[in-house]
């Protein structure tokens, strides 16, 4: 990447304060564009989602694994629940859908409580593994919360045969006008299609391991016996993992640090399998080529940037996150490692400048919270507005999941200090409701901006990249309106 005229900037930059020039460019479709990330974490779409207990878990896992991305496990969920969670993302099927599935004898009340945790907006109901109807939202309009399923499911219109291919499933779903169907082998339920989610498997490559299953990741803290924590997780078959800290730069880290890359390199020993090693957060260079040195493959950049984070107005301390990225990612990649931006992303610009800076995938929060696919529930405001609740890792919330084993006056002393908000609404986009919707919006825009830079690839895009400087008024004017002005 180099800047305008070559004039570099006097300080620090954040994502608002940038713009990208457009190049010369012989990649004429966005479609050309291949965002496969360089860092060896095997994803084909440059999108990491945080390790936030309000963002990741096995539907958002799944579904962004199913596209390309992966997720990232918090490190403050008890180790038998990392276990489970990763076999359940193993276990799903690359291309099908998991279904949300009921009995038909199941109140309509139930059917409903979890008809918000996937984007489908329906449930499959079996009987003895086989598909005997489908129940939506509509289907239990004014519907007494005490009747029975079998009451208001429909038949399935069309069912898929396993093996099906994707445009041959989405023309028999599209001539039968139905948006989901249930996918069979012989009598047996295996998934689910959707119109929508058949385009975006013609689209999206999975992010799959060497056996083919969906890849996730999982965080590990400093603190206690990470070891074996470490261990553990590795051995459950995680693809990535990652070493957390809001103070990536200290101490603890880089005694810590060595003693999971041993582990890493045990696992690889006994399995061939080497798993990259994620540790952070840092703004600095010299903070990334330490934790470099002290094993990490991947340095995680970020300070203060996150909606959720209160870092830089308890602190002071934090850094501009474009020149964050911009300056750890030149350090690390003189040493062979990557980075990934870690926070203050909130348009598709937003990431496509990461990505100048060089980062090689670039972590978001908050904005996949408010989505189906996250872990919390779905709830209603006054103005039957949907939205999730979320809050951040050093949060006062966070800090007391975290601290659950500790003696109740260790955790009451912990509490009182918190950096972070412990509880806010985070609105579900009508119009992209779902994580997957999210997904498109970026990729959309991230495969565009490489078009402008004549780039098909990431690091491509990162040698070709100009940006320039802009003051707020440049920022503001490249917002749309949605009403006149």
């Amino acid at each position: 990447m180099k800047f305008l005229d070559g004039s570099e900037p006097q300080h620090d930059l954040t994502y608002s304060d940038v713009f990208m020039v457009p190049s010369r460019s012989s990649v004429t479709s966005r479609m050309d564009v291949d965002l496969t990330t360089p860092d060896g974490v095997g994803t084909t779409v440059p999108v990491v989602a945080a390790n936030m207990t309000a963002v990741s878990g096995k539907r958002m896992a799944e579904t962004l694994a199913r596209r390309g991305a992966v997720a990232v496990l918090p490190q403050d969920i008890p180790v038998e629940a990392i276990e489970e969670t990763v076999r359940a993302v193993k276990g799903a099927h690359p291309v099908y859908e998991t279904p949300i599935v009921v009995e038909p004898g199941a109140p309509v009340a139930q059917v409903l409580s979890v008809m918000g945790k996937r984007a489908q907006r329906a449930a499959v109901v079996v009987e003895d593994g086989r598909a005997i109807g489908i129940v939506t939202e509509a289907d239990c309009e004014g519907v007494d919360r005490f009747a029975q399923v079998r009451d208001v499911m429909h038949e399935p219109e069309v069912s898929v045969p396993e093996g099906t291919d994707v445009r041959e499933a989405f023309d028999l779903l599209d001539h039968e006008h139905v948006d989901l169907a249930p996918v069979v082998a012989g009598d047996t339920l295996r998934g689910v299609v959707t119109r929508k989610g058949l385009l975006r498997s013609a689209i999206y490559a999975p992010a799959v391991d060497g056996q083919g299953r969906l890849r996730i990741g999982a965080a590990v803290g400093i603190n206690g016996d990470v070891r074996s924590r470490a261990e553990s997780i590795l051995s459950f078959g995680v693809d990535v993992l990652v070493v957390d800290t809001a103070h990536g730069h200290q101490e603890k880290m880089l005694e810590v640090l060595p003693t999971v890359r041993d582990a890493r390199d045990a696992h690889e020993q006994a399995t061939g399998l080497r798993i990259p090693l994620v540790a952070g957060n840092v703004v600095s260079a010299e903070g990334a080529l330490d934790l470099a040195a002290a094993g990490a493959d991947i340095i995680k950049v970020g300070v203060g940037p996150g909606a959720m984070c209160t870092t830089r107005m308890m602190t002071g301390v934090g850094r501009p996150q474009f020149s964050a990225v911009l300056e750890c990612a030149a350090a690390a990649s003189d040493v062979g490692a990557h980075v990934w931006a870690d926070g203050g992303v909130k348009y598709p610009r937003d990431v496509a400048l990461a990505l100048a800076a060089g980062a090689s995938s670039v972590m978001i929060g908050s904005w996949f919270a408010g989505s189906y696919e996250s872990p919390g529930d779905l709830q209603h405001d006054g103005e039957s507005r949907l939205f999730k609740e979320s809050f951040g890792m050093a949060s006062a919330r966070a800090v007391r999941n975290r601290t659950r084993d500790r003696s109740a006056f260790e955790r009451a002393r912990l509490a009182l200090f918190e950096e972070g908000i412990s509880s806010s609404k985070m609105y579900l986009d009508p119009e992209r409701p779902g994580v997957e919707d999210l997904l498109d919006q970026i990729v959309s825009g991230v495969r565009s901006a490489f078009t402008y830079a004549g780039a098909d690839t990431i690091g491509q895009f990162r040698s070709r990249a100009v940006v320039g400087i802009q003051g707020a008024a440049g920022y503001d004017e490249g917002r749309p309106r949605h009403t006149s002005w």
